[in-house]
C-alpha cells in the first residue's frame, strides 16, 4: 500500500507491534510501536525521551531477545514521532528495489 507519497511501498500495521530502539553501544534502548514499515525504513511511536536518538547509529530490535534486529539511522523526529532509514552491512543505506533494478539493468548492458 502507497501513502504519504513515498517511493517504496510501505506496510501499515493494524496492530501495535512493539519494538525497541538500542544504541550501537547498548548504553540506551527505547520502547516504540511500529506504525509501518518499508524495505528502505520504517515510522515508530517512541516512548519516552527521544534526546538519544541523535546518535548516528542505532538498532531497531524486533524481537524480545534481540535475535531480529535492523541497523538504522533517524531521518526525522516529530513529537513523539520518528521515522528511520536502514542501513547494510556495508555502511551504505539500502537502496530501492528500483534503483536496484536500474543498477542491474545499466550491469548488463
Amino acid at each position: 500500500m502507497r501513502f504519504d507519497s513515498r517511493k517504496t511501498l510501505r506496510v501499515r500495521m493494524d496492530h501495535r507491534q512493539p519494538v525497541n530502539l538500542m544504541g550501537s553501544d547498548g548504553t540506551w534502548r527505547r520502547s516504540c510501536v511500529l506504525l509501518d514499515v518499508s524495505q528502505t525504513g520504517a515510522k515508530l511511536e517512541v516512548e519516552g525521551s527521544l534526546d538519544v536518538l541523535q546518535a548516528k547509529e542505532f538498532f531497531m530490535l524486533l524481537s524480545s531477545t534481540g535475535l531480529a534486529y535492523r541497523r538504522c539511522e533517524l531521518v526525522w523526529i516529530d513529537g513523539t514521532m520518528a521515522g528511520v532509514h536502514f542501513i547494510n552491512a556495508d555502511g551504505k543505506k539500502k537502496a530501492t528495489s528500483g534503483q536496484a533494478a536500474a543498477r542491474n539493468s545499466a550491469r548488463d548492458k
